[in-house]
């Protein structure tokens, strides 16, 4: 039965269906090899089975509709398929766990910030509070770091790089001046005692 639905899919050449790359959103799922396509007995396209152990993910089944789309010609338009791709991310974007990385460093360090000066006040020690100040130069270089790599290191914004290098220094310097202090205080009261 040669006139089922897929016989577009096995006249479409290899450089249409190497168009119609893998979609990749913000996850970006490890892609493995995209699996043959077999005519059953009832004429209806279908995938081979798959290993087991290898579940879909979002992005296999987004990339395999569009391949069929693509390939059984006479259900779209030339060029529609290319039309519902979803943005596709360069190489050099970050993945979701690189994201979730960056994202709770920063959580973790405003809330740290927060907990330095809610201990000045609980202590009475106001030196604290230089430390949650202290701190605020990093959580800048943090946010350029950000601010970069959420723009895929565009060349335009390459000047963040060097924001972000010198608020690190800064923050270090910073962050042991506040440390010094605290550590003078909690001598000074030692010795007074």
């Amino acid at each position: 039965m040669d006139t089922s639905a897929c016989k577009g899919f096995r006249k479409a050449s290899s450089a249409q269906l190497n168009a119609f790359r893998p979609v990749r959103c913000f996850v970006r799922p490890h892609i493995s090899k995209l699996q043959p396509v077999t005519q059953s007995h009832t004429s209806r396209c279908r995938a081979s089975s798959r290993d087991s152990a290898t579940a879909p993910s979002a992005g296999h089944l987004a990339a395999g509709t569009l391949l069929l789309a693509a390939a059984c010609s006479d259900l779209l338009v030339p060029g529609a398929a290319h039309a519902l791709e979803l943005h596709a991310e360069p190489g050099n974007a970050l993945s979701l766990p690189t994201w979730a990385i960056h994202v709770s460093s920063v959580l973790e360090w405003v809330t740290a910030m927060g907990l330095m000066w809610r201990y000045a006040e609980a202590s009475g020690n106001p030196r604290w509070k230089g430390m949650a100040w202290g701190m605020l130069p990093s959580l800048g270089s943090a946010m350029a770091a950000c601010t970069w790599h959420f723009f895929y290191n565009s060349p335009d914004l390459e000047f963040l790089v060097v924001v972000q290098s010198a608020l690190t220094v800064i923050g270090n310097c910073t962050c042991w001046w506040a440390a010094y202090r605290i550590y003078e205080a909690a001598m000074a009261e030692k010795s007074s005692a």
